[in-house]
């Protein structure tokens, strides 16, 4: 994961080296600069198992992402995990919270050898014009995500009408085995990376107002890709 999305690599991380648990408020829920020190604790080991991530998701970033057009906003890019899929004809803009992860994005640019900008910027408030990307991309984030359904709408703000929200998530299995598994570990798991084991991903979309458009599931659920307009589910402009 990427971005917010640092459950991408934490899963195969070596246990002799864990990062330093931060600590919760008293409410038990992270705040972004919570986010932003965890990933800056993390980003060495996103950095070393990224051919770990290439290998578990990337059949399913090449399905979502591999057809997106024009200026493309991968919001919470982490690492730039999902530069390589998108096609060489589209622009890439690239955010993320965290500047260790924006160090490694803007290298995997160089090194893939694309046209492109990555900044440090939150997702809940976006630095960009109304409708200024033809496709925004965002991939194991929302989980992470402080406020969701904020970050949410501010994709679908800065997404042309007529352009797409595409994005691949992880949340409850559908497997009753592996949800209580998940159910489980999500405490701990939350207190060490802000990743919700147990988010509902499709839900928290439409939270937002977005108009979805297709989903698809793998992973007995684990994983699902979410196709949405840059509408709202009533017909109007989303975010707007």
């Amino acid at each position: 994961m990427t971005k917010y999305g640092i459950n991408d690599a934490r899963e195969n991380r070596p246990n002799s080296s864990e990062p330093q648990q931060p600590d919760l408020p008293a409410d038990g829920h992270m705040t972004t600069q919570d986010i932003q020190d965890a990933y800056a604790s993390h980003a060495k080991w996103i950095d070393r198992l990224s051919w770990v991530n290439r290998w578990l998701t990337g059949r399913y970033r090449r399905r979502q992402f591999g057809e997106a057009e024009g200026r493309v906003l991968d919001v919470a890019c982490g690492a730039g995990t999902n530069f390589r899929y998108l096609p060489e004809s589209t622009e890439i803009v690239g955010i993320d919270i965290s500047e260790p992860l924006v160090e490694q994005a803007r290298t995997e640019l160089e090194t893939l050898e694309r046209h492109g900008t990555v900044e440090q910027m939150d997702a809940e408030a976006l630095d960009f014009e109304d409708d200024s990307f033809e496709t925004v991309i965002s991939s194991f984030s929302t989980c992470t995500f402080p406020n969701p359904v904020a970050a949410l709408q501010e994709m679908a703000r800065v997404c042309r009408p007529e352009g797409e929200i595409l994005l691949l998530e992880h949340g409850r299995s559908d497997n009753t085995l592996l949800a209580r598994y998940q159910e489980w570990r999500a405490d701990a798991h939350y207190e060490t990376s802000g990743c919700r084991l147990t988010h509902e991903p499709v839900t928290v979309v439409r939270q937002a107002g977005l108009s979805v458009e297709e989903v698809q599931t793998a992973q007995f659920g684990r994983i699902t890709r979410i196709t949405c307009n840059g509408r709202e589910s009533n017909g109007t402009e989303a975010g707007r």
